[in-house]
C-alpha cells in the first residue's frame, strides 16, 4: 500500500468515529490559539484580549474597542514548515457600546502527492499521473460585542467551518460561541462558552475503487457520510492588573478550560469533564514594550522508569507598539520542557483611522 493511501486511511478512520459519537479533539484546530501575544501567554488571555483578536478569544471584549478599525494578521508554520497556520481579522467600531468583527482561519498541509494513479492499467509507472491535493481546515467567524453597562459586556460568534482532504472528503460545519466579561477597577472576569450548542460537521466522502479495496484489505470500515459533533467547551478567566511604578504595569491572568468530551491528558482529568488550567503574565512598559510569559499544556507522561511525571510548556514573547502598529513575537516551549516542539510565531496588528 503506498503512502498516500495510508494517509487517507488514517484520516478517514479518525473521522469515522465521528459518525458514531462525538469524538475528542473534534475541530481542534480552532483551539490552537491565534496571535503571538496569546501564545506567549499560554492562551491565558480571554479577559485581556481586545481589538482584532477578540473575535476569536472573547467576542464580548469587542465592546471595549477604542479604534475605528483594527486589523490583525498571523502566520505560523508547524512540523518543519509542512503545515501552515494563518489567521486574519478585521474589527469595526459601531458606536461607543458595540463593535463587530470578521475573522478567517486556515490550518492546512498543501501539495500532498496523490500516487493512487501512479501505475497505469498495464502495470507501468507513469510519474505524469501524480497529482497533488491539500488537507485543510478553514473557519469563518463573525463576532459581535456590546456593553450592557459600565462594567458588563456580552458577545457572540457564528462559525462556519469547511474541512477538506482533496476530493476524497469534505465537510461543512456550523457553530455558536457566547461570552461575557466583567471589568471593574484593576480586576477582570470572563466566561467563554465555545460550541455551546454543539458544533456539527456534515461529512461527505468520495471514495475511488482503489481506496475501497485498501480499506477492505486493511480491515478498516468504510467511512459513511454523517455528522461529527464538537461538544461544548467552557473557559473561565480572571486577571488582575498591578501598577509596579509609573508607566509600568503587570498583568496576571489565569484561565481554565473545561471540556465535556471525556477524559483528556490534562491536570484534572475526569469523565465527562476535564479541566486544563493555564496562566500568563504581561509587563507593560509605557504602552510601548510588552514582555510576556506563560505556562500551559500541563500533562502527565511516564518517565524512563515508568513513573508518571508532570510536564509543562513554558512560553515567552515580546511586543512592540509603534504609533498604533503592534508587532508581536512568541517562542513556545522554552527549553523543550514538554513533549511539544518549540515554535516561533509572529503576528501583526494595526489601526486604521486611530483616535
Amino acid at each position: 500500500m503506498n503512502k498516500i493511501l495510508l494517509i487517507v486511511v488514517i484520516f478517514f478512520s479518525h473521522h469515522l468515529v465521528g459518525q458514531i459519537n462525538a469524538p475528542k479533539y473534534s475541530n481542534e484546530f480552532l483551539n490552537i490559539g491565534v496571535g503571538a501575544r496569546s501564545l506567549a501567554m499560554s492562551n491565558a488571555v480571554i479577559t485581556s484580549t481586545e481589538g482584532a483578536m477578540a473575535g476569536y478569544w472573547n467576542p464580548s471584549n469587542l465592546a471595549s474597542t477604542t479604534n475605528d478599525i483594527q486589523i490583525g494578521l498571523m502566520h505560523a508554520e508547524y512540523f518543519a514548515g509542512i503545515a501552515k497556520y494563518d489567521f486574519g481579522s478585521i474589527v469595526k467600531k459601531i458606536d461607543d457600546k458595540s463593535s463587530f468583527g470578521v475573522s478567517f482561519l486556515r490550518f492546512g498541509v498543501d501539495n500532498i502527492p496523490n500516487t493512487t494513479d501512479l501505475i497505469d492499467a498495464q502495470g507501468n509507472l507513469n510519474y505524469d499521473r501524480i497529482t497533488y491535493f491539500s488537507a485543510a481546515d478553514i473557519a469563518f467567524i463573525g463576532s459581535y460585542g456590546r456593553k450592557i453597562n459600565e462594567f458588563l459586556s456580552v458577545g457572540s460568534s457564528v462559525k462556519i467551518i469547511n474541512r477538506t482532504a482533496g476530493d476524497f472528503a469534505k465537510a461543512w460545519g456550523f457553530g455558536l460561541d457566547f461570552s461575557t466579561s466583567y471589568k471593574k477597577n484593576d480586576w477582570a472576569l470572563a466566561i467563554m462558552a465555545k460550541d455551546i450548542t454543539s458544533t456539527f460537521n456534515v461529512w461527505n466522502y468520495q471514495l475511488t475503487s482503489e481506496m475501497i479495496n485498501t480499506f477492505n484489505n486493511t480491515g478498516n470500515e468504510l467511512p459513511q457520510n454523517g455528522v461529527e459533533l464538537t461538544l461544548p467547551r467552557i473557559i473561565f478567566g480572571a486577571s488582575k492588573n498591578y501598577e509596579l511604578e509609573e508607566n509600568v504595569h503587570l498583568l496576571l491572568e489565569i484561565n481554565a478550560d473545561i471540556t465535556t468530551d471525556g477524559k483528556r491528558n490534562v491536570l484534572l482529568s475526569g469523565d465527562p469533564f476535564s479541566i486544563d488550567p493555564h496562566v500568563g503574565a504581561e509587563v507593560n512598559i509605557r504602552n510601548i514594550v510588552y514582555l510576556r510569559g506563560g505556562i500551559g499544556n500541563i500533562q502527565k507522561t511516564p518517565d524512563l522508569t515508568g513513573n508518571i511525571i508532570y510536564t509543562i510548556q513554558p512560553n515567552l514573547g515580546l511586543g512592540i507598539n509603534i504609533k498604533g502598529v503592534n508587532i508581536e513575537y512568541a517562542l513556545t516551549d522554552i527549553g523543550d520542557a514538554s513533549i511539544a516542539e518549540y515554535s516561533n510565531i509572529f503576528s501583526l496588528k494595526f489601526n486604521l483611522n486611530p483616535e
